[in-house]
């Protein structure tokens, strides 16, 4: 409650000193379907390449990922915990971060091991309850598949006794088979969705392999009808709120040779691979999956995935790209899942990070994929402080305006109902897409017109005016004087204005400059500007 008013106090603060373009929206925002700075829940798996270069895996993913989950944990014949090398500095690494490490625990797709694991669970649950505690990991992801359906009662109480054994602050899930046309028997079937939801902290389902190892028809990895009849059976066992929807950065591929057929490659292979035989990719509207031809004459030079040597021949390859997967991640938002988890890093091709974040929020910003602002625009769009002018763009680089700062201002102060009163002004007509909100900002005492009877909604904010209202707004001032108050911009003299503003706002980390040493203080503030200002203020705030 606190941080909360103080955080009105500092709106009403901005309002007052006339900063009123801080907080931004545009004409025409689309509602936003993200509820937390935080947005949807996303995390990988890395199974793929050294342990020593886990760390840059994760790295390239930026600030997208939550949880990430190394391969540590396997089992030996007799049921019991296999520890492969755990590597402290990673663990240090991704901590440093904020984000956990969430190792999963896996049968390898062993039958007799997984049974007998399930088998010889108190033992199991023991062994990992340390192996967790002695590692300062972040929990556990029990990933045992095909198990005989018989074992669903005892595989439900393995994650039950380990939800038990490990503090309630520590990740128990289940990664769970898609069951898009609800099977009851086989190996499928060994999965109770209702009562492990409820006994953990999600289900990550893995809505992948609808074509598979062996597979004599060539096919999709995971089709958009395939993952969305999976989540919708999945919508009807557990809450979507536990329910994570597994994304898969790989494909298969099928030629004459039929012990290759359905054989898995990574996207990045992929595009190496097309690019070397000069391949060409069709897009299948039904599936919504790309597919790719390619041919091996005999004199090409050689290939091979995964140590195996591709034969001479006509290749195809069904994967997955940047537009079957952004179909994808729009079914978090078309269900309000809790978020995605995807098999695995060191598979994407580099641009995925480019959407993944946006697109899984759902947020469709097009012209934030490359931007320099993306993670702060991606923060502010999920509190609903700033939107786009349509579904696909947010504008970035537009200046702010004061009627956009006097609709977000609304929004987040939370203030509804009908403005009362004459608060009018004769620039804003009740036609005006933010006269509303200008009228209940007037009305709150939060805003006022830049005389009696004019608002000026399209009047932009400078960073210099921004510079020095924002630091009154902070109660910033400088300890060294106006001498420094040129802190290298060239074009802020010492004994301008904005010159000790500009400083102590440098000096707090909240404003930058440009790289050829100019802070342009007459230039707008962009939304793009504004939206990392949010962020890097936000520690002050909660102070």
């Amino acid at each position: 409650m606190h941080n909360k008013r103080r955080w009105r106090d500092f709106v009403v603060s901005l309002a007052a000193a006339g900063l009123l373009t801080i907080l931004t929206c545009s004409p025409n925002d689309v509602q936003a379907q993200g509820n937390s700075a935080q947005g949807k829940y996303n995390m990988s798996y890395l199974y793929i390449g050294s342990p020593d270069s886990y760390i840059s895996q994760v790295d390239k993913s930026g600030q997208t990922l939550d949880v990430v989950s190394p391969s540590y944990f396997h089992i030996n014949t007799d049921g019991s915990l296999q520890v492969d090398t755990i590597q402290t500095a990673f663990i240090t690494e991704m901590h440093r971060r904020g984000k956990k490490v969430v190792p999963f625990l896996s049968n390898d797709f062993d039958k007799a091991i997984g049974e007998k694991a399930v088998d010889n669970r108190e033992a199991l649950v023991n062994q990992i309850n340390q192996a967790i505690q002695a590692n300062q990991l972040d929990g556990i992801q029990l990933d045992i598949e095909n198990v005989d359906a018989s074992y669903r009662d005892k595989f439900t109480d393995l994650v039950k006794m380990l939800r038990e054994k490990l503090p309630s602050r520590m990740e128990v899930s289940v990664a769970v088979a898609a069951n898009p046309t609800g099977m009851t028997k086989s190996w499928i079937a060994a999965y109770d969705y209702k009562a492990l939801s409820a006994i953990s902290d999600y289900l990550m389902v893995m809505a992948y392999d609808e074509s598979y190892p062996g597979d004599p028809t060539p096919g999709p990895v995971a089709s958009l009808p395939f993952v969305e009849k999976s989540i919708q059976y999945a919508l009807t066992q557990a809450p979507a709120d536990k329910i994570v929807l597994g994304i898969s950065f790989y494909g298969r591929y099928w030629n004459q040779n039929a012990a290759a057929n359905g054989s898995a490659v990574s996207a990045q292979t992929v595009m190496k691979l097309l690019d070397t035989y000069r391949g060409t990719v069709r897009y299948d509207a039904a599936s919504q999956s790309p597919v790719a031809t390619f041919t091996i004459r005999p004199s090409d030079a050689e290939s091979s995935i995964n140590n195996n040597k591709l034969d001479a021949g006509d290749y195809t390859v069904w994967f997955e790209n940047e537009q079957s997967l952004k179909e994808k991640l729009k079914l978090v938002g078309k269900y309000n899942l809790k978020g995605t988890g995807s098999w695995s890093l060191n598979q994407e091709t580099p641009d995925t990070w480019e959407y993944y974040g946006l697109w899984s929020d759902g947020f469709y910003f097009a012209d934030m994929q490359k931007h320099w602002a993306q993670a702060d625009v991606l923060a502010a769009a999920n509190r609903g402080w700033m939107l786009g002018p349509a579904s696909d763009r947010f504008a970035p680089d537009a200046a702010l305006t004061r009627a956009e700062a006097a609709t977000i201002i609304v929004r987040v102060l939370g203030l509804t109902g009908e403005a009362a009163g004459s608060t009018s002004f004769s620039d804003v007509p009740a036609t005006h897409w933010a006269w509303q909100a200008i009228r209940l900002a007037k009305q709150s005492g939060l805003i006022q017109g830049i005389s009696s009877d004019r608002f000026a909604p399209d009047q932009i904010m400078t960073r210099e005016q921004m510079s020095v209202l924002l630091s009154r707004a902070l109660h910033l001032t400088s300890q060294t004087g106006g001498s420094a108050a040129a802190k290298g911009f060239s074009d802020v003299p010492a004994g301008s204005w904005s010159a000790e503003a500009i400083a102590v706002m440098s000096s707090n980390g909240l404003v930058d400059g440009f790289a050829d040493g100019t802070f342009r203080p007459r230039a707008s503030l962009t939304r793009g500007e504004m939206a990392a200002l949010l962020s890097r203020a936000q520690p002050l705030l909660t102070k």
